[in-house]
C-alpha cells in the first residue's frame, strides 16, 4: 500500500471518527408558547441559535476541548457568562431533543427555562450532583443575551404558577435577577455581585462552626455571624473566592412556608412598592466549607426602570443545635426590614 493510499484511508476513518462525534453532539430544540398567543417572528430563529449552542457544548465536552465560540450567535455578555460557567466546570445536555416553552415578554425578548444539563467537572467531588438546568435569553431577533444556570425546579414552578398576568411578569423579572446573583458565585464573578448590592448595603453573613469540647462540656455546634458592609463583604468574598477551587451555590424552596412552596417567598413592600423581600434556602458547597441555610433579599427595582440593587442580605442556618430554624417563626422576612 502506497502512502498516498493510506492518507486516504486515515482521512476517511477521521471523518468518520469527526461524523460520530457531531452526530452524537447535534441538538435539535423546539420551543412552543402558552396558547392563544401567537408566536413570535423570531422563535424559529431562536431555537435554530440554541441548537446551535448547545450543538457546541456537547461537541466541545465530548472532545475534551474548549468551546469554539467565534461563530456562536451570542452577545458578548452571553458569551462571557458561558465561557466563565465552562472554565469553572465542563457541562453537556443531556438531551438530543429539547422542547421546552418559551416566555416572550411585551418587549419581544424570550426567555427558556429548564434547559438540561449535566455537570462533568474534573474534581469528581464538584457539587451536590450532576443534574443542572439552565436559563437562556433572547432579544427579539432571536440571538441569545444570557446563559446562566437555573433555580431549584421546585422554586421556579413555585414562581411560574403565581399571581395575575402581570404579577407573573414581574415574578419572572425577580426569577432572573435571582438566577444571575446565583450563577454569579458559581462562576466566582465578583464584578456582578458587586454590582447588585446598593453602596450602603446591610450584609449578614453567618457559619456553623463547633466549639471546643472540655471535660464538663462536649463540643456544640454554634453559629457565628457577622455584620458587614458592602466593601467588607466584597473583599471577604474574594479571599473566599481565592481559596476555593470550586464553589457551588444552589437556591430552593421560595415559599409562605418555606418548604411546602408557594407565592409567599416574595412579598412587596408595604411602605415603599418598590422594595421587594426575597426568602428562599440556599446550600453552599466548596472544596473547604459546606452549609445549609435560608437567605433574605431586600431588592429594590427602582421606579425608572434602572437595574435593580440589593440593599439587605441576611443569612440563617437550617439548624441550630439540633433543632430546624423554622421559615415563618425564625428566619427574617421583608417585615423585620420595611422600610
Amino acid at each position: 500500500m502506497n502512502k498516498t493510499m493510506k492518507n486516504r484511508i486515515v482521512c476517511i476513518l477521521l471523518l468518520g471518527w469527526l461524523n460520530v462525534v457531531m452526530c452524537w453532539a447535534s441538538v435539535t430544540v423546539t420551543l412552543t408558547v402558552d396558547e392563544m398567543m401567537p408566536a413570535p417572528a423570531a422563535l424559529k430563529t431562536a431555537e435554530k441559535n440554541l441548537s446551535i449552542v448547545l450543538s457546541e457544548i456537547n461537541r466541545a465536552q465530548k472532545a475534551k476541548e474548549i468551546l469554539v465560540t467565534k461563530h456562536l450567535p451570542m452577545d458578548d455578555f452571553s458569551l462571557k457568562s458561558l465561557i466563565n460557567l465552562w472554565a469553572v466546570t465542563p457541562f453537556y445536555c443531556d438531551d438530543s431533543e429539547v422542547v421546552e416553552r418559551c416566555w416572550v415578554f411585551k418587549d419581544g425578548t424570550m426567555m427558556v427555562s429548564h434547559i438540561p444539563l449535566i455537570i462533568t467537572p474534573e474534581d469528581e467531588n464538584f457539587g451536590f450532583g450532576t443534574y443542572q438546568e439552565a436559563v437562556v435569553e433572547f432579544d427579539k431577533y432571536g440571538r441569545l443575551t444570557d446563559f446562566r444556570f437555573a433555580l431549584d425546579a421546585h422554586m421556579a414552578e413555585s414562581m411560574e404558577r403565581c399571581g395575575s398576568v402581570v404579577e407573573k411578569e414581574t415574578r419572572m423579572i425577580i426569577l432572573q435577577y435571582v438566577e444571575r446573583f446565583r450563577t454569579a458565585y458559581n462562576k466566582k464573578d465578583i464584578a456582578t455581585i458587586e454590582q447588585m448590592f446598593s453602596d450602603d448595603a446591610l450584609i449578614i453573613t453567618g457559619k456553623v462552626t463547633m466549639s471546643r469540647a472540655s471535660e464538663m462540656q462536649p463540643a456544640v455546634a454554634k453559629v457565628e455571624y457577622t455584620k458587614q458592609n458592602k466593601e467588607q463583604y466584597i473583599r471577604n468574598l474574594k479571599l473566599a473566592f481565592a481559596r476555593n477551587k470550586w464553589i457551588d451555590v444552589k437556591f430552593s424552596q421560595i415559599g409562605e412556608n418555606g418548604e411546602t412552596g408557594g407565592c409567599g417567598g416574595i412579598t412587596r413592600s408595604k411602605v415603599d412598592p418598590t422594595k421587594y423581600g426575597v426568602r428562599l434556602r440556599q446550600e453552599w458547597r466548596s472544596s473547604t466549607y459546606s452549609d445549609e441555610g435560608y437567605l433574605f433579599l431586600l431588592w429594590e427595582f427602582p421606579k425608572d426602570g434602572g437595574d435593580p440593587i440589593i440593599h439587605i442580605r441576611t443569612w440563617q442556618p437550617q439548624w441550630v443545635g439540633g433543632k430546624e430554624q423554622k421559615p415563618d417563626d425564625d428566619i427574617s422576612t421583608l417585615g423585620a426590614f420595611d422600610l
